[in-house]
């Protein structure tokens, strides 16, 4: 492990070991680490330079909605080669929330997240990406986080 040392004002300071106490770190190395791997992700996800991704795709949508489950279910099976999981919570009376896990192609997943977002019903969608290795075996396939 290589150390480097940084140098902050005192009220950054302050401010930086408020928040990793707020979110639980341990101490401020951890912390920093995290949010190093998190801009270096981004970086790689707003550059195209992560072919390869992990996600979730969480949605509420009304489920009274004419044929909208329907065409949800019609997104997830001609993804399929994507999509992993699929939760489905009901919320009240008229709402649904649906979380999918993915797993492929960034574009395609985008693609995909995209096209559930635009369905007319469909409220409050968020895609989380997370860039991957991609490595096939005989059986499975293993996704390994980049950092």
């Amino acid at each position: 492990m290589e150390r480097i040392t940084i140098s902050l004002d005192e009220a950054l300071a302050s401010a930086f070991d408020t928040l990793i106490r707020a979110r639980g770190y341990a101490n401020r190395s951890e912390a920093v680490r995290d949010m190093l791997r998190r801009e270096l992700e981004q970086q790689r996800l707003d550059e195209d330079a992560a072919p390869a991704c992990v996600a979730s795709l969480s949605y509420v949508y009304n489920h009274h909605e004419r044929q909208l489950s329907e065409r949800l279910t019609d997104h997830q099976h001609a993804a399929h080669d994507l999509v992993v999981s699929t939760m489905h919570v009901h919320l009240d009376h008229d709402n649904c929330l649906e979380t999918l896990i993915l797993r492929g192609n960034t574009g395609a997943v985008r693609h995909l997240a995209d096209h559930i977002n635009a369905e007319r019903g469909v409220r409050h969608g968020q895609l989380n990406l997370i860039p991957v290795d991609m490595e096939a075996t005989t059986h499975h396939v293993h996704s390994r986080p980049k950092t």
